[in-house]
């Protein structure tokens, strides 16, 4: 397992595990839907919504790994790194640093 001494360091990692423009789509699409349920949970005051969170953000990701990077998601091996790496993909595709 390759070891990364800081996030700086995973990010271009990171990126290559999405190069595919579908996979970075759908990672993008499971974070707006993950954004938009957990407000839900929030107007609704009801932290179920936060499951359906979890799933959509993890099944969009997942799809584009497993059918279109053919790879297997960094979460597996760098859980905080990839997560911190999900958000600010995210950030680096609405202001455009990242195609879409």
């Amino acid at each position: 397992m390759r070891r990364f001494a800081s996030f700086r360091e995973f990010y271009p990692f990171y990126l290559g595990e999405h190069a595919h423009p579908v996979s970075r789509r759908l990672h993008f699409i499971g974070s707006c839907g993950v954004l938009a349920l957990a407000g839900v949970a929030i107007w609704q005051r009801n932290p179920m919504w936060l499951w359906a969170a979890l799933v959509c953000g993890y099944a969009f990701a997942w799809v584009g790994h497993f059918f279109f990077e053919k790879n297997r998601p960094a979460t597996f091996k760098h859980p905080i790194y990839s997560f911190i790496g999900d958000w600010v993909m995210f950030k680096d595709i609405l202001t455009g640093r990242i195609r879409f």
